[in-house]
């Protein structure tokens, strides 16, 4: 799926909605031992208050120091008393060790599940290979990041602002806390071995500094930024910027379309996104390791074998025809634009996969 469309999708005003996480078992332990406790003393209190014929405060203040382990300066008469005082004092033992277990675990979980967590969140961006980098987590990235997800394509987050990295938490994303207009954190997100960047911030000056780094980090690096408008817009091409979209024109074009070309607009949200299931768009590049080059469309009969359509043909030199037909001949490094079911998508890809790859 090309990023651009996801870009273009993330123009949407809704976001996604987040799933909470599951609270953590320490606030629940620690009612449960306050209720142990709880317990103890009434036991205890009413155990004394029997056995002693002591006051109903007597009774309790004996209960509270014995399960507290401050002792009394009296020794319980009676051998009831003494067998109380006993399981008060084993009980108090096992319930403050317990509460102070709790708490401490309360104290260091989040330290130590953080550090585990982020040493392992490192090595998964270092493994990352022809991933995409998405620089921004607010409306705009958090859309991009549904559709790449929806379309199973690695990515990585980039941002610095709080809310942002808790709500990448919450949604279970592979994220990096940073700046994306620093070069030491677009590094960090690997864009070196990135395939794609996504300068979705909502601020100009940020997307054309990310655009920079970027590309002098990576010039072979497809760019696809958000812009506010028309002046943005030319210079985040200047900056390196391959592809620019600009979310407020998107959407009141889309809103003219829905008026104008219900069906029509309705057809193409259907097939520009990736949690569609009638019809999906793929682009797919046509090299010599397929063995397919210098041959026609009709005559390696694509819609009968795959049951996919090729709608557009980018020629190498830079043109797009699109209107193929039967006689367009396909030459190493054009690449289709080809429309179809999940399926019939695959079948398109797998005719156009490099022999080696399908012998294997």
């Amino acid at each position: 799926m090309d990023v651009e469309v996801a870009l273009l999708a993330a123009s949407a005003v809704h976001a996604p909605t987040i799933q909470r996480v599951n609270p953590g078992y320490s606030a629940r332990r620690f009612v449960w031992a306050l209720a142990a406790l709880t317990t103890a003393l009434v036991a205890g209190t009413l155990a004394f208050h029997a056995q002693l014929h002591e006051n109903w405060l007597d009774s309790f203040y004996r209960a509270v120091v014995t399960a507290s382990l401050t002792g009394l300066d009296s020794t319980p008469h009676g051998r009831g008393a003494e067998i109380t005082t006993i399981v008060l004092v084993l009980a108090g033992v096992a319930i403050f060790a317990f509460i102070a277990a709790v708490i401490v675990e309360a104290l260091t979980r989040d330290v130590l599940t953080g550090a585990w967590s982020a040493k392992r969140r490192r090595r998964t961006i270092d493994a990352l290979k022809d991933h995409y980098i998405v620089c921004g987590y607010g409306r705009v990235g958090r859309r991009v990041a549904e559709e790449l997800r929806a379309a199973g394509i690695p990515y990585v987050v980039l941002d610095f602002n709080e809310e942002a990295i808790a709500e990448a938490q919450e949604n279970g994303e592979l994220y990096h806390v940073g700046n994306a207009t620093e070069d030491h954190d677009l590094q960090s997100a690997g864009v070196t071995l990135a395939r794609g960047l996504v300068a979705a911030s909502d601020s100009d000056t940020d997307n054309l500094y990310i655009c920079l780094s970027a590309r002098a980090a990576c010039p072979e690096l497809l760019i696809v930024a958000r812009a506010s408008g028309e002046e943005a817009e030319k210079k985040l091409k200047l900056a390196g910027a391959d592809r620019v979209v600009l979310p407020y024109a998107l959407a009141g074009r889309v809103m003219a379309n829905l008026v104008a070309k219900p069906q029509v607009a309705a057809f193409l949200n259907v097939v520009s996104t990736s949690t569609g299931e009638d019809l999906q768009f793929e682009e797919i590049e046509v090299t010599d390791a397929c063995g397919q080059t210098g041959r026609t469309i009709g005559e390696l009969r694509v819609a009968a074998r795959t049951g996919a359509y090729i709608v557009a043909v980018r020629k190498a030199a830079g043109q797009f025809d699109t209107r193929p037909g039967p006689r367009t001949l396909l030459e190493a490094g054009d690449v289709l634009v080809g429309v179809g079911s999940a399926a019939e998508i695959e079948a398109l890809e797998e005719l156009f996969a490099p022999r080696e790859a399908v012998a294997s």
